[in-house]
Parts: structure tokens; C-alpha cells; sequence
């Protein structure tokens, strides 16, 4: 995992609807950027589906949400519409992206090692440095956590 305090690598990826996005776009804001590894599977819907419900608090307090992984844009498209996504999906069928986060990790599948993306949230603030940062989160708990502790900041 990338460190705290550390700037955030910046990255251009297409979003769900085709059009470029960059990190530096959100310049100014926090950024919630999480990485799951496929659209429409079990415990990435169940993330997708709370940040969703969650977003509207998440915004108030001035954040976004990015969510990256290896899937296409068309994959992407169909998940946000399934589902009534209102956040950013973004595209990194080259994991180019999941690589510079260091997300793309070996893991055991089925008694093989394969490669894969482990479940990894960042939290980056106005100025694209690394806040927080947490590894294998569970799809569920995920978006509460993340609102709980910008909250948090705002209160101290």
C-alpha cells in the first residue's frame, strides 16, 4: 500500500460514460477512491450499492467518490445503471492504475495463486495527499466507515 502523507499518483481513466477523468480533476476536494475487483460479483455490488445510498452525505461534507477496477467501460455502464450508481466508475482494463496503488496483489484462488486486485479504499484530500488508507475492507462496512471519519476530520 501506497503511505500516508504521501501525494496521491495522479491518473487519467475513462469513466463509465467514455469520457477521461484525472485525479487532479477533484483538486479541491476529497477524494474517496476505492478499488474492488469485478463489476456485478457478490461483495463489489454490496460496496457499490452502500456508497450509493450513503453518497448523498458523503457529498455534503465535500467528497467524492472514484471507484477503479479492471473491468471496461461498457461493463462499467451496465453496472452503474443496474444498480443507480451516482458516483464514478473508472476503467483500468491495463491496471496500470490498480499497479501505481499497489492494489494488484497475488492471491489464492481456488487453491491457485493468482493475481487480483484486493479490496483497498484511500482517502486523498483537497491537496491530492494521502490521508488514510485501508486494505482487504469488507464491501459492506466500507462506505460507513469512510463517512464516519470525514466527519471526524471536519469536527476537529
Amino acid at each position: 500500500m501506497l503511505e500516508v502523507g504521501t501525494p496521491a499518483p495522479d491518473f487519467t481513466l475513462q469513466d463509465q460514460n467514455g469520457n477521461e477523468v484525472s485525479l487532479y480533476d477533484f483538486k479541491g476536494k476529497k477524494v474517496i477512491l476505492y478499488f474492488y475487483p469485478k463489476d456485478n460479483t457478490a461483495g463489489c455490488t454490496k460496496q457499490a450499492c452502500a456508497y450509493r445510498d450513503l453518497y448523498p452525505q458523503i457529498s455534503q461534507h465535500g467528497a467524492v467518490v472514484l471507484g477503479i477496477s479492471k473491468d471496461t467501460v461498457r461493463s462499467h455502464k451496465k453496472f452503474e445503471e443496474k444498480f443507480e450508481l451516482p458516483f464514478t466508475l473508472l476503467a483500468d482494463p491495463d491496471r496500470g492504475v490498480l499497479n501505481a496503488y499497489e492494489v494488484q496483489k497475488e492471491k489464492t484462488m481456488y487453491g491457485k495463486k493468482v493475481m487480483g486486485t484486493v479490496r483497498t479504499t484511500y482517502l486523498i484530500d483537497e491537496n491530492g495527499i494521502i490521508q488514510d488508507v485501508q486494505e482487504k475492507v469488507r464491501p459492506e462496512e466500507d462506505p460507513q466507515t469512510w463517512l464516519e471519519k470525514i466527519q471526524k476530520q471536519e469536527n476537529q
